[in-house]
Order: C-alpha cells, then sequence, then structure tokens
C-alpha cells in the first residue's frame, strides 16, 4: 500500500479516507475508540494525560478523556503558541475555551502549563511499528522532543481510525515511534526494542 509513496503522498491519502467517514459513523467510531481506550490505557493516579479537542475529521477525544479523568487523569490539551510551538495547558471542567490556530480552541494563558506523563497524538497514517505521519507541522515531535531533554519519556499513544493505517510510513533514525495506537479495532501496543 505504501510503496515508494512520500509521507506527504500517504498523508493526504488516509486524511481523505478519514474524511470520507460520515459524521454519524465517525461518532460511533470514537465512541468505540473511548471504549477501547478506558481499559488499556495505564497510568499512575494523578498522572497527566494529554489529549485533544477535534477539529475537521479528527477521532472525537471528548468520552475518553472524560473517562480518563474519572479514573483520576489530570487532563491537558494542545495549545499553539507560534509556528513552531506547542505547550500543554490544563483542561478543568467549566473553564472557558479560547479560539486558537487552525480551527482549535483549549484553554487560555491563565491556565496551568503541564508536561504529559501520557500523550493521546493526533496523526495522519501510521504503521504496524508504531512509525507515524503526524500533519506536517512537526509540533508533537518538538514537543516530545523537548519534553526527552527534561529526562521526561512521555508513553505515546497514535489516536486514529483504522482507515488511516498503511502498510509501511517511510522513516528516519530520529522519528519518534509510538508506544501504542488506539483505534475503533482496539488498543494495539507496539515493540519497542531497539528504540533509544
Amino acid at each position: 500500500m505504501a510503496d515508494g509513496k512520500t509521507k506527504a503522498e500517504l498523508r493526504g491519502e488516509r486524511l481523505a479516507a478519514r474524511d470520507a467517514i460520515l459524521p454519524v459513523e465517525r461518532i460511533e467510531r470514537s465512541l468505540a475508540i473511548a471504549s477501547h481506550g478506558a481499559g488499556a490505557i495505564d497510568f499512575e493516579a494523578g498522572a497527566i494525560v494529554s489529549g485533544f479537542l477535534p477539529i475537521r475529521s479528527e477521532v472525537d477525544l471528548r468520552p475518553l478523556m472524560a473517562s480518563l479523568r474519572d479514573r483520576s487523569a489530570r487532563l491537558c490539551v494542545p495549545v499553539i503558541l507560534d509556528k513552531k510551538t506547542i505547550v500543554f495547558r490544563e483542561l478543568i471542567r467549566g473553564a472557558n475555551l479560547v479560539p486558537g490556530t487552525f480551527g482549535t480552541f483549549g484553554p487560555g494563558p491563565e491556565a496551568a502549563e503541564l508536561d504529559p506523563d501520557v500523550m493521546l497524538v493526533p496523526l495522519s497514517a501510521f504503521d504496524r511499528q508504531g512509525h507515524r505521519i503526524g500533519y506536517g507541522g512537526g509540533y508533537y515531535d518538538r514537543a516530545i522532543h523537548r519534553l526527552q531533554q527534561k529526562g521526561l519519556k512521555p508513553k505515546l499513544i497514535g489516536i486514529a481510525f483504522d482507515c488511516q493505517e498503511v502498510a509501511s510510513v517511510p522513516f528516519e533514525p530520529h522519528d519518534i515511534r509510538l508506544d501504542a495506537v488506539l483505534t475503533e479495532s482496539g488498543y494495539r501496543p507496539f515493540e519497542q526494542s531497539g528504540q533509544a
């Protein structure tokens, strides 16, 4: 499926497939993802979990995030600061959300900035080895690298629909692999042998 295709070509194809999912079906699949993830995502009480609020045809993570909050997770979501940087601001029930870049919404500057222990990562495509293709801006790669520079190693869980899987993602040695992926079919951890 991915033979010889660039990341940009794979991104375009998989996002088109995701866009083609009917809205009512997207809701059902998002609820299946929430159901699978509620029990499969392991974390310590009080751990910081970054999710995201859906834009365009993304998975709607709000049901899953509510379930993780009920299990004592402290939630945060990404907020774009500039063309290179996202931070993760605490998402507190009832707090006002302000408009951001790319049609996003998130907590305002008064919200606490947190370093996630578990990151639920949006993506455009993934493969069975845990390689992912983001949206092309590199925001998550830079954010993960900054966390690693602080000595942190967040668990990375890709969030996608099954139709976003490809046979093989072109990758480079510096690319950061996912620890697992969560789709409407379930939670799939990846082997991490040889990863720095």
